[in-house]
């Protein structure tokens, strides 16, 4: 039987063939787990629908369509062996040897540099072969007879020639893009360049939500399951926030503005794979603790490339929390179609003056990045403010526990 690349979604028309779990050549059973896909917005296992030999056709690395056979499945009993080859004789020919595993940049540069690959001991997962791994080309340009310098002359000092970086140069390391990484330069590259982006700033006095969050979290653990985090006050912040300033959760189709009446907040999550936004839906009707248990099921499904198609798709708006990574100032880039984007920065004590008196408060800076084609500067700066009053004044949001 042909296994093929499945179909995942209507805008994904490619994949990229992850690790492969078996060998080319070895017997499997029905229902073991092949091979990863990964493409622009999931990883995709694929399982052996049927038990038999496997014959490998897409190597890891290989870009492939959508519905393309990538391996082969030779229907037998597993374990079993045909007549002929028990009876076989010793003097029978012995099938050729097996190609190594190696990454599909190898055997370019191993070519080049006149270099055997099955004499290169291999350092990746299985005795994979690097790039890495293969040897410097050696050079075979003859060296030219240096002038001697006169008699009693000082002998010039010798030139040192540094030699240039190249795309071959066995300092440098090649890898080809992942379908995600792709699909994350496209979608930047898009934001800059078909919207019009604008980002303005605020700062939030933090000691109400922090002294809340410390009064409540063991009471809100004990009773939930799950710490309570400084997210799910943002996403509360931002769904409240969200119907005062509808635009800002509306999107641009063609020559129409859509207004979105739901509040489906994605969650920047960084991953092995790059940036994914996991997306909590109607998140203005989530309960506290139904905000912290949906991030933590998102982050881990991310963390393992577990996460679905529909849980990537659909957001009305983005938060995006640099802080966790030290970041104390940034500009989000938008999440086409969005049309708008909250950065969250680290907290840091810092010397303010409330009241005429200077004090030493936790304060984080915050950016909302927003298309100024939807989104008036009046709107932007308002929705940031309201942001502000609700994280400083927590009171008015109800805090469920």
């Amino acid at each position: 039987m042909d296994i093929i690349v499945p179909q995942v979604g209507e805008s994904i028309v490619e994949a990229e063939i992850g690790e492969w779990f078996k060998q080319e050549g070895e017997q499997i059973t029905k229902d073991d787990l092949l091979l990863e896909l990964e493409t622009e917005k999931v990883n995709i296992e694929i399982i052996a629908e049927a038990s038999g030999k496997l014959t490998i056709l897409a190597r890891q690395g290989e870009t492939v369509k959508i519905g393309a056979v990538i391996a082969r499945i030779e229907e037998r009993a597993v374990g079993t062996t045909t007549a002929a080859a028990e009876d076989a004789s010793p003097m029978a020919e012995q099938p050729a040897a097996e190609l190594p595993p190696m990454n599909p940049a190898v055997p370019k540069l191993a070519a080049e540099r006149n270099i055997d690959p099955a004499t290169v001991p291999g350092t990746g997962r299985d005795g994979r072969i690097l790039v890495d791994d293969l040897p410097a080309a050696v050079s075979s340009r003859p060296v030219a007879e240096q002038p001697q310098p006169a008699t009693g002359a000082a002998p010039p000092p010798p030139i040192t020639e540094k030699p240039a970086a190249t795309e071959d140069d066995p300092r440098s390391k090649r890898v080809p893009m992942t379908q995600i990484r792709k699909k994350i330069a496209e979608r930047l590259l898009s934001a800059r360049q078909q919207t019009a982006m604008l980002t303005t700033f605020n700062e939030i006095d933090m000691l109400r939500i922090i002294t809340l969050r410390n009064s409540h979290k063991d009471s809100f653990l004990k009773k939930h399951g799950v710490p309570l985090g400084f997210m799910s006050f943002f996403v509360k912040a931002v769904a409240e926030s969200l119907k005062e300033y509808p635009e800002v959760n509306a999107r641009i189709d063609d020559t129409d503005i859509v207004y979105h009446n739901f509040y489906d907040i994605g969650i920047a999550v960084g991953s092995k794979r790059g940036l994914v936004v996991p997306v909590i839906r109607d998140a203005d009707q989530l309960h506290f603790d139904e905000i912290e248990q949906t991030i933590r099921t998102l982050a881990e499904k991310a963390a393992t490339g577990k996460l679905s198609l529909d849980e990537l798709q659909g957001g009305t708006f983005t938060i995006s929390n640099g802080g966790i990574y030290g970041s104390i100032l940034s500009t989000p880039l938008l999440n086409p179609p969005q049309s708008g984007i909250l950065g969250m920065h680290a907290i840091q004590d810092r010397a303010v003056v409330i009241a005429g008196e200077i004090l030493i408060r936790p304060i984080m800076n915050v950016a909302l990045s927003y298309d100024h084609r939807v989104i008036d500067g009046q709107q932007a700066v308002g929705f940031l403010k309201r942001i502000k009053t609700y994280m400083e004044d927590p009171e008015e949001m109800l805090l469920e526990m």
